[in-house]
């Protein structure tokens, strides 16, 4: 897991064209690169800013974000995806881009 510091050095919050705020790239990432983890407390109730993730047991985890990347907004065409709870970069995202994913068939 990144520290504050290293999630710090790496994205900023800002207002978003797509909606609110978003979550922005402060330097180039590559494809493939680890980007940090959605981190906060577990949750049962669904919340604005839960990550809900499916265990290898079939039981959906939530998370309610307390770091930066709660602001992820939604994109048909995202630039980062999850595996469980760990954020990567699908692609190439350049300094200051908005880093998006897809929310999946209910955003």
């Amino acid at each position: 897991m990144k520290s504050k510091k290293e999630l710090d050095a790496l994205f900023y919050m800002e207002q978003s064209s797509i909606h609110g705020k978003g979550l922005f790239a402060r330097r180039a990432i590559v494809k493939g690169e680890y980007m940090g983890e959605y981190d906060g407390p577990e949750v049962v109730d669904n919340g604005m800013h839960v990550l809900w993730v499916e265990d290898d047991d079939d039981v959906w985890i939530g998370r309610d974000g307390k770091n930066l990347l709660r602001y992820i907004n939604h994109s048909q065409q995202p630039l980062a995806e999850f595996a469980g709870f760990e954020l990567f970069a699908l692609c190439d995202i350049n300094e200051d881009e908005e880093i998006t994913i897809d929310y999946g068939e209910d955003p």
